[in-house]
């Protein structure tokens, strides 16, 4: 058994615990694998009717990937072609497919801080997956504050987020709550932190088969609790500004807007970088052409273009290695990614038939 990853089965249902508290549950290369270890072996277990996900701290499901482990084996070796970060990355993705198309049902307890890397382990697929919010829920998608993009899925749950909210989401990288989360689509029911522990008895308690009608009555009685989505109440201004295919037009629109939500929205992307914003729009106008598989077979090549490029590892840099969070990005301006500059990072790496996640 894993350190950082406890599992249990009971009546029916198999209980995943992440426990890398000091970490929020960053996922390390080891807990990819345990985790999917475990649920292949589930998915054609008998014992096994539904699994639940879920944290041993309140304050966090998971905070995303080991970005210190990003920029080690970034750094140690030239063109971010680390064997390390390779395998990370093609076996998230991998994971990620497995979580989205489990066919068992699979519940997520997004407690707490719940992004990046963290909301691939959560956004199980349509029809099988419950995804849970409480007033602790810090939902993100940050990638391009690092100088990455959203990626573990997220060129296809974005991508299908209502209106423009998903480029919102992407290109600003700003955190969101429960009542948000329940608005864009990317939670299904709300309850409080407080009944965290007469939840986990529910599951305890109910054969695995009848747990996501149980789940689902037992968090009826909250949903009036959730309170109001500023996203639902800023779309039309977010639909508005977030309009254009160009990052350069968004962020024009957004200047000649006062209001302070848009004005956050600007003052965010500011701070992100140029290059990997663009990429990002560019990812989210081709993910919405494509199923899951080739959403995650557009993002590993993206993965590799990044390391490749460098401005990931100076993104970390920034935030987690100097902390100045002064990122030299590159270019270090908007008006000098020129559209070959992001046409490159979606030449293909491999060949189709030697992708790593061409079996997906």
């Amino acid at each position: 058994m894993s350190e950082t990853v406890l599992t249990r089965v009971a009546n029916g249902t198999g209980v995943i615990t992440l426990d890398r508290p000091k970490a929020l549950n960053s996922l390390s290369l080891e807990m990819v694998r345990k985790l999917t270890e475990v649920l292949l072996a589930w998915r054609t277990d008998p014992a096994v009717d539904a699994v639940v996900i879920t944290s041993t701290s309140e304050k966090a499901l998971c905070a995303g990937g080991d970005i210190r482990f990003f920029y080690e084996a970034g750094r140690a070796t030239p063109l971010g072609g680390s064997a390390l970060l390779e395998d990370f990355f093609t076996e998230e993705y991998a994971l990620n497919h497995l979580v989205h198309y489990y066919p068992k049902p699979y519940i997520a307890l997004m407690d707490g801080v719940v992004m990046g890397g963290g909301m691939g382990i959560a956004q199980g697929g349509p029809g099988c997956g419950l995804r849970i919010v409480t007033e602790r829920t810090k939902m993100a998608m940050p990638e391009v504050n690092i100088g990455l993009f959203p990626d573990v899925g997220g060129s296809h749950f974005l991508s299908r987020a209502p209106g423009r909210l998903g480029y919102y989401l992407g290109l600003t990288g700003l955190t969101i709550g429960a009542a948000d989360a329940l608005y864009v689509g990317l939670a299904d029911l709300y309850v409080p932190g407080g009944e965290n522990a007469a939840l986990m008895e529910l599951v305890a308690t109910t054969p695995g088969r009848q747990l996501p009608d149980a789940i689902r009555e037992f968090a009826a009685r909250f949903a009036a609790d959730v309170g109001v989505s500023q996203l639902q109440a800023q779309r039309a201004l977010i639909d508005r500004h977030f309009a254009s295919h160009s990052v350069t037009a968004i962020m024009e629109s957004l200047a000649q807007d006062d209001d302070p939500f848009a004005q956050k929205a600007l003052a965010a992307m500011r701070q992100r970088s140029p290059l990997l914003m663009c990429v990002t729009c560019e990812m989210l106008e081709r993910g919405a052409k494509l199923d899951v598989a080739d959403c995650l077979r557009m993002e590993r090549s993206l993965v590799r273009r990044t390391f490749e490029h460098g401005e990931v590892l100076e993104g970390v840099r920034a935030l987690v290695i100097d902390k100045d969070n002064a990122p030299k990005w590159n270019p270090p301006e908007l008006s000098q990614v020129t559209p070959e500059m992001v046409a490159h990072f979606f030449e293909p790496v491999w060949p189709d038939h030697a992708h790593p996640l061409r079996d997906l």
